[in-house]
């Protein structure tokens, strides 16, 4: 399984903030030991360390949507995928990654796209154009995400270990 941060209203944007969050995502390394990913936007930081299962070449994430409007993170695989991106048609898909369909779906769906995932799965997805975000998992609950609140009282933390 992957690891994945995702800190969200982060009133501190230093470079060191920006490197204590690089050294908590190294802490979940041994979650995804293969590449490891960083997206920085105003105050929200994705972060994600990848095992390589579907797509290994190509699919290091965080993943966007084709103008990059839209940022997720995930841990877990997607079985419905390959159906799901044959609905999308009209997208442009940078990678084979399984995970890639969910910033897609939440282009032509909006939040609603959740109940169309058929997977293990937990996600936190950045949208940067008002940023709102979504952070959610499998119905059953197979991959982990935590939930915790900075010292600031401001900032959301969502993890996928700890």
């Amino acid at each position: 399984m992957c690891g994945i941060l995702a800190v969200l209203g982060c009133t501190d944007n230093s470079q060191a903030k920006r490197s204590r969050i690089i050294e908590l995502s190294r802490r979940l390394r041994h979650r995804g030991p293969d590449w490891s990913g960083l997206h920085c936007y105003e105050d929200c930081y994705l972060a994600h360390q990848r095992l390589a299962i579907v797509d290994p070449a190509s699919g290091d994430q965080p993943l966007y949507n084709q103008d990059k409007t839209v940022v997720v993170t995930v841990n877990g695989e997607i079985y419905n995928h390959k159906e799901l991106r044959a609905q999308l048609k009209s997208h442009t898909f940078r990678t084979g990654s399984d995970c890639e369909v969910i910033a897609h779906l939440y282009e032509e769906h909006g939040e609603d796209f959740v109940d169309m995932l058929d997977g293990m799965f937990s996600f936190v997805l950045l949208d940067t154009r008002d940023k709102s975000f979504i952070a959610a998992r499998d119905a059953i609950g197979i991959t982990p995400l935590y939930i915790g609140w900075g010292l600031d009282g401001m900032s959301d933390y969502f993890i996928s270990a700890i």
